[in-house]
């Protein structure tokens, strides 16, 4: 014989604040954890996004990032004319030779400065990427003229259509408002190669070459070709394997949050047992009375703990709910790779929320068991002796 799932709920019911309290207390826990995976999960989703899957990035051998990647002109026109890369419509071989650095702006959000990559490139870099013009139009080249990403353009006021910025030897002029969807180009500055080379007096030493193999079969034999090549003496990787290695920016983040989490966690699951064990003292002959009707250790050992879960689910939804507004939210962090800010969206996917409120059923069933196991081996006498 079991006991209806009315009962516990009728019970939870009659204990309004202690309820309350234990299912806020996990409710919070919850959101922290939930907060923390979307975050992580909106810079893995920038990052990943930014790759593509032909394009394959070079750069000087030991370079851990563009920013020291230290690519020449002279290696450029070796690694244009490798076998392998695909031509545009032009019959030109799409290669790019790039030039990254930063730039300060001050952000809506903080008040303060942050530094913002800076890429010059030419016309073929461009075309190598998924970018589209969303607001004015696109750089020419050999004019003081940038183009800035839209996550860049929403969080500093600066770099917007019209407006000028400084750096370098003199003003730039914001000529347009790029569109890379949720990818991290959204947070850069584009402009042309040879004013940005000339203007940091950077005319040979520039950063990294980007080329697009004809397919994506023929991509390991370009990159292998490349890092093969001893005259060259540089380094090729896959466009996608060197952005998702960016994603070790939001690791101290991540684990931050697991272990506020955890430590949130192991709180809450106390208050969940203290609240069961508050709930076993109280209904003493209650559980006298049923094992007098016939129900077993078993059953009144599964209603306790189906109650614990019950509390700690309605805590795991009110945590999912808390945290709902923070979906699609934008915000920044510092890449440790080119010390340049990275915009990005929270991202609370279907699968993130069902997780969370897999770890606030973790904690009930942690916060139950030991109350339900106590509730269960009452002696019946001493539960209908007991006030």
């Amino acid at each position: 014989m079991k006991l209806p799932i009315s009962y516990n709920l009728r019970n939870l019911a009659v204990r309004k604040t202690n309820t309350v309290m234990t299912a806020l207390s996990v409710a919070l826990t919850v959101a922290v954890l939930l907060a923390d995976l979307a975050l992580i999960n909106g810079l893995r989703e920038a990052f990943t996004a930014t790759g593509n899957v032909r394009n394959v990035l070079v750069s000087r051998k030991g370079a851990t990032s563009e920013l020291n990647g230290g690519a020449t002109r002279q290696q450029f026109q070796d690694v244009k004319f490798k076998p392998g890369l695909a031509r545009n419509a032009s019959n030109e071989p799409m290669a790019s030779l790039e030039f990254l650095s930063v730039v300060l702006l001050k952000s809506t959000d903080t008040g303060a400065n942050s530094n913002i990559s800076l890429r010059g490139l030419l016309p073929a870099g461009v075309e190598l990427r998924d970018v589209k013009i969303g607001e004015g139009r696109w750089f020419n080249p050999g004019q003081r003229e940038i183009v800035v990403g839209k996550s860049t353009a929403k969080r500093y006021p600066e770099a917007r259509i019209g407006k000028q910025i400084r750096f370098g030897k003199g003003f730039w002029t914001v000529v347009g408002i790029m569109d890379a969807g949720q990818s991290a180009t959204s947070s850069e500055i584009w402009g042309d190669l040879n004013q940005f080379a000339s203007d940091f007096n950077r005319d040979n030493q520039l950063s990294s070459i980007t080329v697009r193999a004809t397919d994506e079969a023929s991509v390991p034999a370009l990159v292998n070709s490349i890092n093969d090549d001893i005259r060259l003496n540089m380094s090729a990787r896959t466009e996608v394997e060197y952005f998702t290695a960016q994603t070790v920016s939001g690791a101290p983040i991540q684990y931050l949050g697991y272990l506020v989490s955890v430590i949130m966690a192991v709180g809450s699951s106390f208050a969940a047992m203290n609240t069961m064990y508050a709930s076993v003292a109280r209904r003493a002959k209650e559980i006298g009375t049923l094992r007098i009707l016939g129900f077993s250790k078993g059953t009144i050992m599964l209603s306790f703990l189906l109650e614990s879960l019950l509390l700690s689910g309605i805590g795991g939804i009110i945590g999912c709910i808390l945290v709902l507004p923070l979906n699609n939210v934008t915000t920044g962090i510092s890449s440790f790779a080119s010390f340049s800010e990275v915009s990005f969206n929270f991202s609370l996917t279907p699968g993130i929320m069902a997780g969370g409120l897999a770890f606030a059923l973790f904690m009930g069933a942690i916060g139950g068991v030991f109350p339900a196991r106590s509730a269960a081996n009452k002696e019946i006498l001493t539960a209908l002796r007991e006030i």
